[in-house]
């Protein structure tokens, strides 16, 4: 099969002729149909992320299609499509497991990461954390869905419980523009935050229904109740905390931000609170996607073939689209 692999940190992805791995106990082998390309796989070929394996296949945003089955894999049958998520396994003995938080498991094994992705025409993943699929989307529009959606999901989540209508978003790319949706369908207010100049990608939040957009470096014409952090800038968090009211929860959603510079007390004080969202858990994976089924989301998508997942990711890393980047066979690009 053809896969694109990282041989060492900081490199391009080389692409590489592999054997196709069988599965092994409680796993399925998938023809990978699509893979969407995340900021985190950024994250893992800049270093930001310690390469734990090398060469590695990444990828953590998969749809594919069950065309083996290994011993005791029973869950799925064949001709099945399933997603694969970033959580591609956990101990379920630590007391993380224990209290249904899977996705602190210091023991966690990450697609992608740990083990090989879906930058490739065939991936393997453990049964038991792959999600069944709604059909109410195709494997381009599905793929973005279990990262961006799912991580967008989980800190929407951690906000909401505190949260009004106002809800800021810092950072509008893949997972900003699914969660945006989702919260303007239950009755939300979206502000919206890009890169300082950025009027392409402000257009866009207001074309999805934003109530105003602007510049990561300006202040709301309202306090917000919340704010999600998707960008990976450390700066921005006392941007959002001055921009939020008091009692309100700033979530920093990414798995790697630059430093946090100093601010003053004042703008922590009256009860805000700032918070991180690590992972996911296969309970917020089937929450998303029901909800994904009754509120349909439209995934602005960017195709490249498998085998441009260099210039993929280097789109992603200059934010020449808007929305996210799937990887697909050759022959589905069209």
């Amino acid at each position: 099969m053809l896969a694109m692999q990282l041989q060492a940190m900081g490199q391009r992805l080389v692409a590489s002729d592999l054997p196709i791995t069988a599965p092994g106990p409680n796993e399925v082998l998938l023809k990978v149909r699509a893979c969407g390309v995340c900021r985190t796989d950024l994250h893992i070929l800049d270093g930001e992320l310690p390469l734990v394996r090398s060469p590695l296949v990444p990828g953590h945003e998969i749809i594919g299609v069950v065309v083996a089955n290994g011993a005791g894999a029973r869950r799925f049958s064949i001709g099945a499509r399933i997603g694969v998520p970033w959580l591609g396994g956990a101990c379920g003995r630590c007391r993380y497991c224990a209290d249904a938080r899977e996705n602190l498991c210091d023991r966690a094994v990450f697609t992608g990461y740990h083990r090989d992705g879906g930058y490739a025409e065939y991936a393997v993943a453990d049964q038991r954390y792959c999600l069944a699929l709604p059909d109410l989307y195709d494997d381009v529009h599905a793929a973005p869905l279990l990262c961006a959606g799912l991580i967008g999901y989980r800190a929407y989540t951690m906000a909401d419980s505190r949260a009004g209508d106002g809800l800021g978003l810092y950072g509008f790319g893949a997972a900003a523009h699914i969660v945006a949706q989702l919260a303007i369908a239950e009755g939300r207010k979206i502000y919206a935050f890009t890169r300082p100049g950025d009027l392409r990608s402000q257009q866009f939040a207001r074309e999805l229904g934003a109530t105003w957009a602007g510049d990561s470096t300006m202040q709301p014409p309202v306090q917000l109740d919340a704010a999600l952090l998707f960008a990976p800038v450390g700066a921005l968090i006392p941007l959002a905390l001055r921009a939020v009211r008091k009692g309100g929860v700033v979530v920093c959603a990414g798995i790697h931000m630059s430093d946090v510079p100093g601010f003053a007390y004042s703008l922590l004080w009256g009860e805000r609170v700032v918070r991180s969202v690590a992972n996911l858990t296969r309970a917020d994976g089937e929450a998303f996607l029901a909800l994904a089924a009754q509120h349909p989301i439209h995934t602005h998508m960017t195709k490249f073939s498998l085998d441009e997942a260099n210039d993929a990711l280097h789109a992603l890393r200059t934010g020449a689209f808007d929305g996210a980047a799937v990887l697909l066979p050759r022959t589905d690009t069209t």
